[in-house]
């Protein structure tokens, strides 16, 4: 007989902003699983931007890093000041994407 470990799975949301809305239909937010377990900005955003991989090269550069120009906060936190995308991130926490806007 096997047996299996069910591994439990709890929102995140990734709140877009308007620049980032208008290239995926006017989506506001995206809700993904994630385990329990610790995981990542990375890990969010890789599940995120399954679904709209148009984002990915928006906030991230090849390297996978988050560009200079965005912002990502981890319940209010700003994470590019942090670790990055290695920024844990809790169960059930809001991740917030801004576009820096500049101008001359």
């Amino acid at each position: 007989m096997t047996s299996s470990v069910r591994m439990a799975l709890t929102p995140v949301r990734v709140i877009l902003p308007g620049l980032l809305r208008d290239l995926v239909g006017g989506v506001a937010e995206v809700e993904v699983a994630v385990p329990e377990e610790p995981v990542t900005v990375a890990g969010v955003l890789d599940r995120a931007f399954a679904a709209y991989p148009i984002l990915d090269g928006k906030v991230r550069d090849e390297r996978g890093q988050i560009r200079r120009h965005v912002k990502v906060f981890v319940n209010g936190e700003d994470a590019t000041r942090g670790d990055g995308v290695d920024t844990p991130v809790p169960a059930g926490a809001r991740v917030h994407i801004i576009n820096a806007v500049s101008g001359g």
